[in-house]
């Protein structure tokens, strides 16, 4: 595909993205190439449900992705990583700024996602703690994370339901 191509396409993707992070209450951080960061829950609030509405949101995408390579005739997979806890957001700089959130939650939800498989949910042990009431898992799965080690993972079971 030619990058002019690539980049048409990416542009419809991220689009479909948008409008499913605004109906869910996404907050849409950035992309990065044909990465697609997100967050939700940045809030000191006990009662927060941020793990389930991003589970729910990244269920959509699946889907999302699904209908696009019926509508284009294409064959995209994507791998989504989720993972939950503190971390900080603010924007840095005087020129170019872009509101950004940094932390070891951030750094583990990446590696969920390039650790993870095509059109699947790929949640931390934090995530699936939060969550395990309301969503199906896989039994465990061990990964090698950098900076981590070890780590138990899961994968939401029907993903795209």
């Amino acid at each position: 595909m030619s990058a002019q191509n690539v980049v048409k396409m990416l542009n419809l993707m991220v689009t479909r993205f948008d409008e499913r992070a605004k109906k869910c209450g996404i907050e849409k951080i950035k992309t990065i190439g044909d990465a697609y960061m997100a967050a939700t829950g940045l809030t000191e609030n006990p009662d927060n449900d941020g793990a389930s509405k991003m589970i729910e949101f990244a269920r959509g995408l699946l889907n999302d992705v699904a209908s696009f390579n019926a509508d284009y005739k294409t064959n995209i997979l994507i791998r989504i990583g989720i993972n939950t806890g503190n971390l900080v957001a603010g924007v840095i700089g005087k020129s170019k700024f872009i509101y950004d959130i940094w932390g070891d939650t951030v750094n583990v939800a990446s590696r969920m996602e390039s650790t993870g498989e095509p059109m699947k949910i790929h949640v931390s042990e934090t995530t699936h703690a939060q969550t395990k009431a309301r969503f199906s898992y896989s039994e465990p799965v061990e990964v090698t994370v950098k900076g981590k080690g070890e780590m138990k993972t899961y994968f939401v079971n029907d993903s795209a339901g």
